[in-house]
């Protein structure tokens, strides 16, 4: 009997070493792939055609590991640098958003490695290729007043470079853009000239606006002064008429009407004329 106590402890070692080797190599058959993200099955190193999306994938044990990659939004901001077409030094910074394309996760695998390196080798420089290929469309004040025409350019340039890479952009934003300070200064100093042109003109026009009032109000004062001379003209002549009638009527011996109706100021209306009193008048006058 004390010989079979050490058996079974041996046998029970065997059997607790069979079940966990047994365990280990079922959870090394298989890999879980979860949603986001895609897999690169690599036998004894060499990475193995086809990518695996989500869901539960076999694989040899021991020999074989998974690289998993997100393929979910990734985003990144990227400086880059370049010049217009007016030689001005043009600095930018974007935030570009992006994944990787599931199917082609083997691809990336064999060429580029982890994301790291995807960011750092791809998207780096082919962002600042893309920047230098829509500033030098235009010239450095274009890029201030075209700011969305370059954005636009930019993307289509990005897009199709990174495209064979096996990375999709979905969107950038120009987070700054910035120029040099000789040219900053220049375009303030621009825009003080506009402005100050821009209150010269008005000025002048206030000036011209005011002669023109001016040359008016004469020609009102001209008018009227005219008008009026006509005025007294015309009835300085009455006046006259009508003394002359006032002393035929007296050699004739008529006896004066104490009420005439005469024309008045404004033609065609009437005002009621003491003739006697204006023969008196008259009569007293040298």
């Amino acid at each position: 009997m004390k010989r079979a106590q050490p058996q079974q402890n041996w046998q029970s070692l065997v059997l607790g070493t069979l079940a966990a080797f047994v365990i280990l190599l079922g959870f090394s058959s298989f890999v879980i792939i979860n949603p986001g993200e895609a897999g690169v099955l690599s036998i004894l190193g060499k990475a193995q055609d086809g990518a695996l999306l989500e869901g539960i994938h076999l694989k040899p044990p021991f020999i074989s590991q998974v690289n998993v990659y997100d393929v979910t939004v990734q985003k990144f901001e990227v400086p880059a640098q370049s010049s217009t077409r007016d030689l001005q030094d043009l600095s930018a910074r974007f935030a570009i958003n992006f994944r990787l394309d599931p199917l082609r996760v083997v691809e990336i695998r064999r060429t580029q490695g982890t994301l790291a390196n995807i960011v750092s080798k791809i998207i780096a420089p082919q962002t600042q290729e893309s920047f230098k290929v829509a500033a030098a469309r235009r010239t450095a004040e274009e890029s201030i007043t075209q700011r969305t025409e370059l954005k636009n350019d930019f993307d289509t340039a990005l897009s199709t470079r990174l495209e064979k890479y096996g990375i999709i952009v979905l969107d950038t934003s120009v987070v700054d853009l910035n120029f040099s300070t000789e040219f900053a200064k220049a375009v303030e100093d621009k825009q003080i000239a506009e402005q100050q042109a821009q209150r010269a003109v008005y000025v002048a026009q206030q000036a011209e606006q005011e002669a023109q009032a001016e040359v008016n109000r004469a020609k009102g004062r001209a008018e009227a002064q005219r008008l009026l001379a006509e005025t007294l003209k015309a009835q300085g002549g009455e006046l006259v008429l009508q003394k002359e009638a006032i002393e035929a009527w007296r050699e004739g011996g008529a006896q004066m009407p104490e009420v005439l109706v005469m024309g008045g100021d404004s033609p065609g209306v009437p005002f009621l004329f003491n003739l006697k009193e204006f023969s008196d008048r008259t009569a007293n006058s040298p």
